[in-house]
């Protein structure tokens, strides 16, 4: 009697709503893809899981050295988003490249950060990749010091500081609105080299326009699977990109459908029609 209780217990979303049906099938064939890489690296049967070449993340270790080659210090901006924000998460995991090759280097690395919480947590990112290449003594928290929660008020001061520091190197990752032109043009007129990075699509023409080299969209949040030597994250980025790959086939099929049926509507009257179009209906309703 327990047991089919919990049967029914188990089935009765599903009957309710047979989309989530869809979503227990997907999830199961990501769970699978992923174990399976993962078994397969244990038995030697992978060593290394290609990655399509990202231009901006290849030339990082140029823009440090030039930086060093100059004697000028690298600015790093995060964006003007708080911690909760995937952007700045993103961007974070980038910094600590970054600051590993700029202790390696011996070169200073400032970064000033329009919000707080994000400024306490860089120091300990920067702090955590200087001691990793036993650098530590190079480290100054200092270096990364809070401005103004303000838009514009942020522009205005990191544009002082670019026009002060003159970095040989500027990396903008992260999430930004409209001050992402008046930064870009202010590092441009430095003569850095410019590194940027961003999600938002409303603000990639400018950084494309003024930067040497540009993160579009997903390839930020690949970075830091990008540039790692685990293994286990470039699995990770895999499978997601094998998930993106089947929801992207489903849709195109879907569309392809829907197509036929509109430009031929007799094709609906065939069973094998009749049949895709229920599945479509009750499974993705």
């Amino acid at each position: 009697m327990e047991v089919g209780y919990l049967f029914y217990k188990v089935i009765q979303p599903f009957k309710e709503n047979p989309s989530i049906f869809v979503s227990f099938i997907f999830l199961l064939s990501i769970s699978y893809i992923f174990l399976y890489y993962i078994n397969s690296v244990k038995k030697g049967k992978i060593k290394e899981v290609f990655i399509r070449r990202i231009p901006a993340l290849n030339y990082i270790d140029e823009a440090v050295g030039r930086s060093t080659e100059l004697g000028k210090p690298i600015l790093y901006i995060p964006g003007i988003m708080d911690i909760d924000n995937i952007q700045t998460i993103a961007s974070l995991s980038l910094l600590s490249y970054i600051a590993q090759k700029s202790a390696l280097y011996e070169t200073e690395l400032i970064m000033p950060v329009s919000r707080s919480v994000v400024m306490t947590v860089a120091q300990e990112v920067i702090k955590e990749a200087y001691l990793k290449v036993g650098r530590s003594d190079l480290y100054r928290a200092d270096r990364v010091f809070y401005l103004t929660d303000d838009q514009f008020g942020y522009a205005a001061a990191v544009d002082g500081i670019i026009s002060r520091e003159r970095p040989g190197a500027i990396f903008l990752i992260g999430a930004f609105y409209a001050e992402s032109l008046i930064l870009a043009e202010t590092g441009f007129s430095a003569g850095a080299i410019q590194i940027a990075g961003t999600a938002m699509i409303t603000q990639l023409p400018f950084f494309i326009a003024a930067c040497d080299y540009v993160l579009i969209g997903e390839e930020l949040f690949a970075a830091s699977a990008y540039l790692s030597t685990d293994i286990i994250d470039k699995i990770t980025l895999k499978t997601q990109d094998i998930s993106k790959a089947i929801v992207m086939s489903f849709v195109f099929v879907a569309s392809i459908f829907n197509s036929l049926i509109s430009a031929y509507p007799n094709l609906a009257n065939l069973p094998i029609f009749n049949t895709i179009n229920f599945i479509i209906k009750t499974f993705f309703k």
